[in-house]
């Protein structure tokens, strides 16, 4: 692929922009500067460097995002700044979305993309796909509390009971709950439902994902593809 095209499909501006990158020597690949944006490179494994920053070339970018509290997962927000804001201006060129959302107040793993067919696969409720979340209740957390989410709560929204795919107690006022749904304000919702209340909510894990320990909120790191 033609280098003005690889920074083009990489989020780096139109292709006029992009050739501008490299007339300024602003691209290298393994250590050399690239001065001719009309070459051909492989796109398998290419690292290439623009403005001083290594950049991996991905055909579909897909990353996860340590959320903090305080961004809303919208491209365009009301009330806070968007989890966008969080992201290099290449990924949000080229159109990253947050696959399903978290609450404003609502930490942890995030996953964006630009592939439709990825995020439409992740958020369909027939796949099942499982998510945990790390409660903070206001109360304290009791076994009938617990068998409760387990049997099936019912949401004022909807007839039909609500489950927890998996759920146990975590200290005197903690709760590990496993969704494979993603119906609004679930987790409050189901928390409510067994009168108790949500105090912090920190999503751990989504799908065979788990939020690595050493990424920090606010910090983004690539996601080789999608391992499911």
């Amino acid at each position: 692929m033609k280098l003005s095209h690889i920074l083009f499909s990489q989020g780096f501006g139109t292709r006029r922009v992009c050739a501008g990158l490299v007339d300024a020597g602003l691209v290298r690949h393994d250590g050399q500067a690239l001065d001719d944006p009309d070459v051909d490179l492989p796109t398998e494994s290419l690292v290439l460097e623009v403005e001083g920053k290594p950049w991996p070339f991905h055909a579909q970018a897909l990353v996860m995002l340590h959320k903090p509290a305080g961004y809303e997962c919208s491209q365009k927000p009301k009330h806070h700044p968007s989890v966008l804001t969080l992201l290099p201006a290449p990924l949000r060129q080229r159109g990253v979305q947050p696959i399903g959302r978290l609450d404003e107040d609502t930490t942890g793993l995030l996953l964006l993309t630009d592939d439709g067919k990825l995020i439409h696969k992740l958020t369909s409720p027939k796949h099942h796909v499982p998510k945990v979340y790390e409660v903070g209740c206001k109360h304290p957390v009791d076994a009938t509390q617990v068998e409760r989410l387990l049997a099936g709560v019912v949401l004022d929204d909807d007839p039909a009971p609500v489950r927890a795919a998996a759920c146990e107690a975590v200290g005197e006022r903690g709760l590990r709950l496993t969704l494979t749904e993603g119906k609004y304000h679930q987790v409050k919702r189901m928390v409510a439902a067994v009168s108790n209340r949500v105090e912090t909510l920190h999503r751990s894990t989504f799908g065979p994902l788990t939020l690595p320990a050493d990424l920090a909120p606010g910090q983004w790191r690539w996601v080789p593809g999608w391992p499911g």
